[in-house]
């Protein structure tokens, strides 16, 4: 596979009132095309402020990131969002909220805006409000309107941290529903260990402020992927022990 996203030597600092502070320090990454990278580490650690800047919105720190090894100089259609508040526009329906973000080659395409609406499975809700939605359905609306301008990658900022467990975990399987019938990279930040085993290829451990890269996971769950059984235990435990430096030996206690 042929890297899409090339990161090399990334710094970012931000000025506050009370000094410089450190968000990212020296993150060099290779994201192949097609695959799903999670990104964990606790808050602060800077993911949201990588995930930002491979998508244009922060302009300035030191080192390179390239998309199709072009220098990433701005949001473009190319690099589709999707936040843990879906943030769509509440006087607009479904259909027209997926419309609006298009570009004028697409907008007056109800075919094709059909066509993402049926693929998160929401026909019947095509003339809905924001309202009269679950958060499950209308983080599926904001999926939807992500994809359907069909940019090379898809960057998620904890997409799914505000659902309850339940509709959280099918979200997921959607996601990785959809990642197969239109295989699209995507960079998955999240604080959820189970959620980054599950959906990603590769896990990447950051480390607490300033952020830097401890480790990256290698991801074998197979299709389709269960959350349980050997391999997803060994992908856990590993994660356990790079947050938490657990010891080589099982903590044992007598009572």
């Amino acid at each position: 596979m042929n890297n899409i996203v090339s990161i090399r030597n990334l710094s970012k600092q931000f000025q506050t009132k009370d000094g410089t502070v450190k968000a990212l320090e020296n993150i060099s990454l290779e994201v192949e095309e097609g695959t799903i990278v999670s990104v964990i580490g606790g808050s602060g650690c800077g993911k949201s402020t990588l995930l930002r800047i491979i998508g244009g919105l922060e302009r300035e720190y030191d080192g390179t990131v390239e998309i199709d090894g072009k220098a990433v100089t701005g949001p473009s259609r190319e690099k589709g969002f999707i936040f843990q508040d879906h943030r769509l526009l509440p006087w607009m329906t479904v259909k027209e909220n997926i419309r609006f973000a298009l570009g004028k080659k697409r907008k007056k395409d109800d075919d094709w805006i059909q066509r993402y609406i049926d693929l998160v499975e929401l026909k019947g809700f095509e003339n809905a409000y924001p309202r009269e939605l679950s958060g499950g359905m209308a983080q599926r609306v904001a999926i939807a309107r992500a994809l359907a301008n069909q940019p090379r990658i898809l960057l998620l900022d904890e997409p799914f941290g505000a659902l309850d467990a339940i509709t959280r975990i099918r979200l997921q399987e959607q996601l990785l529903e959809i990642w197969r019938e239109e295989p699209i990279t995507m960079i998955l930040v999240t604080h959820d260990i189970d959620e980054a085993i599950y959906l990603g290829s590769k896990v990447v451990v950051m480390t607490p402020r300033p952020g830097q890269i401890r480790k990256v996971i290698e991801i074998e769950l197979g299709v389709p992927r269960r959350r349980t059984g050997s391999e997803f235990a060994r992908a856990k435990d590993e994660l356990y022990r790079e947050f938490f430096r657990e010891a080589e030996t099982p903590f044992s206690y007598t009572i």
